[in-house]
């Protein structure tokens, strides 16, 4: 039996660790000459689109799920993850609905604080006009007493400028003294900034003085809700504005910057023309900006209550979709939202920005 001394244990022992240490040298060398593996990453953005649904009675479809809606942006189709129903599903709406089906679960249910409301008036003493303004303000005077406690609604005017009745509030007898005297007879009262939400605070009377078209009044109204959360809503009373042409009517300059402030505000406008007239060219300005910020505009003159009527319909509720953008940014996108297979009409914005 052959014995190993001492010094050849150690040789043996200093082999082993060179030969270690060179297998992990070996080792590090290859690993550093291996590419670096990177790991695919797609970031899928997310949009929120506001959409209301009407019956063809004017009446709320609360029920809607995400399998409901189709949704293209720029004409790709847009999966719709979500729908969310954010409104009023009380007794009053199954009343009015006397075969709604079955409320949706109450996950797909979101009961907001309130909603906001702004009141924007014409104001014209032409005769044709003067009328349907006096009728409409007595209509809207009966809609405020369908408005909840929590509800908040603005009061604002233009003639040769914008003027400013009252900040958000729900104090319904300030509101009907507005509409029933105050804005034909009356000045506009010294108006303070509401403690919240607020529209005084960031638009306030002394701007609305030096606004002198109706469009700066829009763009400035749209700045002044983007800050607030959720989605508004702006009842136009109104005549219409446009420049008319020979070849028809055209939008100023300024409507563009009025339509973007809008849109990002999340802000749906309802324009019930007063004229009385079955059509007029200034309409095509109320028509234009109900479109595109996903609301309706509704002739006056004739049937007035079935303009209110769906109107109320349009401040029950709406649905929160949440979307997936495809790919690519851009300024602007064309949306279109519809409904797969149930019958009714959708009102969305026909727009969306990246700003």
């Amino acid at each position: 039996m052959t014995r190993l001394r001492l010094s050849d244990r150690a040789s043996r022992g200093s082999f082993v660790a060179a030969a270690a240490a060179v297998t992990v040298l070996a080792g590090a060398g290859a690993a550093a000459q291996q590419p670096p593996r990177f790991g695919e990453r797609v970031d899928v953005v997310r949009i929120l689109l506001d959409a209301r649904v009407l019956d063809d009675r004017g009446n709320p479809i609360p029920d809607l799920t995400s399998s409901d809606f189709k949704v293209t942006i720029d004409g790709k189709a847009a999966p719709v993850e979500s729908a969310t129903w954010v409104g009023t599903r009380d007794a009053d709406l199954e009343e009015r609905r006397p075969e709604a089906p079955p409320p949706p679960p109450a996950s797909q249910v979101s009961n907001p604080p309130g909603r906001l409301i702004v009141f924007l008036f014409q104001k014209d003493l032409e005769p044709s006009r003067i009328v349907g303004l006096m009728r409409m303000l007595q209509k809207n005077r009966r809609f405020l007493e369908t408005l909840s406690p929590n509800d908040r609604v603005a009061v604002l005017s233009f003639d040769s400028h914008l003027k400013i009745w009252t900040d958000f509030t729900n104090d319904r007898q300030r509101l009907d003294r507005v509409l029933a005297h105050g804005l034909l007879f009356e000045r506009p009262p010294a108006v303070q900034a509401a403690s919240t939400p607020s529209l005084v605070e960031r638009l306030d009377p002394g701007k609305g003085r030096r606004t002198y078209t109706i469009e700066r009044a829009l763009e400035l109204i749209g700045e002044a809700l983007k800050p607030l959360s959720g989605s508004k809503s702006l009842i136009m009373i109104g005549h219409g504005f446009g420049r008319f042409s020979g070849g028809g009517v055209t939008m100023e300059k300024a409507y563009g910057p009025a339509r973007d402030a809008l849109v990002a505000s999340r802000t749906s406008v309802f324009s019930l023309d007063v004229t009385n007239a079955d059509y007029h060219s200034l309409e095509t300005g109320l028509q234009l900006v109900s479109e595109q910020t996903g609301g309706f505009y509704a002739r006056t003159h004739i049937f007035p209550d079935l303009a209110m009527q769906r109107l109320s319909g349009a401040m029950a509720g709406y649905y929160v979709l949440f979307v997936e953008k495809p790919e690519g940014r851009r300024a602007t996108y064309d949306i279109e939202v519809a409904l797969t297979s149930r019958k009714g009409q959708v009102l969305a914005t026909r727009t969306y920005s990246e700003n």
